[in-house]
């Protein structure tokens, strides 16, 4: 059934957010879940993580426009309608209590980290959050960041906003100060990678959130593999949460890296349509 597009907004280049309107998911949808959505009905399906609830009934999505579909998607417009949208799938993350916790986020990665920083400060833990884009132009979600943490620290690339660097070098002042019980991770697989070493440099437990390619959602395809503790998990059905220190990242990245070239060829076929 299609989902009306209550509001969409553009957040930065090549990123948008839409609530769409799905009152059963904004009742039972929790941090760390996702769904699949089809924009339209001949197109592929995508998996996005479901950011927060909306008073309406809708719940938020955001997403980055770096091939055919999330172009496709980009081109809907509010008052509009998704052809199809099925969740909540996966397993919501695991919340501690009274703990004190730092959440990473990168690029497009703090929209996924938003809604588990709110988690983590609903449940009365004390919830650092650190996000960083390669510039200023391209940070999102910042105000959002600071009303779910009790400290936010911001890092660019470029030194044009916050701390000059990575958000491996503000982690690792945190976790320096001996004062970090977990770190949760989500973004680019080098950076998920790189904080992941860092955690476990100073014996501090990490979850890294997985964006892995995926077809269905429910475990039937196998493209969502991925080697945690030298064992096959499905990110889908067994994540897309893994304990950061277990995850094979190399490995993660070649399978992530098998249809460029054909991803390169849609978007050029999508900006010959004039979509997104």
């Amino acid at each position: 059934m299609p989902y009306r597009i209550l509001e969409k907004t553009k957040l930065a280049d090549k990123v948008y957010s839409m609530v769409v309107e799905a009152p059963r998911l904004a009742k039972v949808r929790k941090a760390g879940q996702f769904v699949i959505v089809r924009p339209m009905e001949t197109s592929e399906r995508i998996p996005l993580t479901m950011v927060s609830s909306d008073p309406r009934g809708g719940v938020k999505l955001i997403f980055q426009t770096v091939g055919y579909t999330t172009m496709e998607l980009s081109s809907l417009k509010e008052g509009g309608f998704v052809h199809d949208l099925v969740g909540p799938l996966g397993q919501p993350t695991e919340i501690p209590e009274n703990g004190r916790v730092v959440c990473v986020g990168g690029g497009i990665g703090t929209a996924p980290i938003l809604p588990i920083a709110s988690a983590l400060k609903a449940a009365g833990n004390r919830v650092k959050g650190i996000i960083g884009a390669r510039t200023r132009e391209l940070l999102i979600l910042e105000n959002e960041m600071r009303e779910v943490c009790h400290e936010l620290m911001i890092a660019t690339d470029d030194g044009s906003y916050g701390e000059k660097g990575f958000v491996t070098t503000v982690l690792k002042k945190e976790l320096e100060s001996g004062n970090v019980d977990h770190v949760y991770i989500v973004g680019p697989i080098p950076m998920m990678k790189a904080c992941a070493e860092l955690a476990k440099e100073y014996n501090v437990p990490a979850t890294a959130s997985l964006n892995s390619i995926m077809i269905d959602g429910t475990g039937m395809c196998g493209g969502c593999r991925v080697t945690v503790g030298g064992k096959i998990r499905y990110t889908c059905v067994d994540g897309p949460e893994f304990p950061a220190d277990q995850i094979d990242f190399d490995e993660l990245r070649r399978r992530g890296g098998i249809y460029r070239e054909y991803e390169h060829k849609c978007r050029l076929r999508a900006e010959e349509e004039g979509l997104g």
